[in-house]
């Protein structure tokens, strides 16, 4: 699992502590931002499901059409995100066994 530290803006907000990575095991993009400092919830969480964001242009674009802005994302960053993600990785057992979906 890879995290890297971003920018992410709202109209009204910015957290400069916002995560992006990639996760191997769900094989998805993930982006964290604006957590809450009583409960540790993030009012940004996009990448919790298997498969989700596939790509990492999907969840930018996942951020951007909910009115956040990700900034801060270096070419090396970009790079290597999606050389983890590289080859598809075949389902896990407990997804053959219909345990995972």
């Amino acid at each position: 699992m890879s995290r890297y530290t971003v920018e992410v803006k709202s109209a009204t907000n910015a957290d400069p502590e916002a995560t992006i990575g990639y996760d191997r095991p769900l094989r998805i993009f993930f982006l964290q931002a604006f957590p809450d400092p009583r409960t540790d919830e993030c009012a940004l969480w996009l990448g919790a499901f298997l498969g989700e964001y596939s790509t990492l242009e999907s969840i930018v674009e996942a951020a951007r059409t909910q009115g956040y802005e990700v900034r801060g994302l270096t070419r090396e960053m970009m790079l290597a995100m999606i050389k983890e993600s590289g080859p598809p990785q075949p389902p896990s057992l407990g997804e053959r066994l219909g345990l995972v979906r």
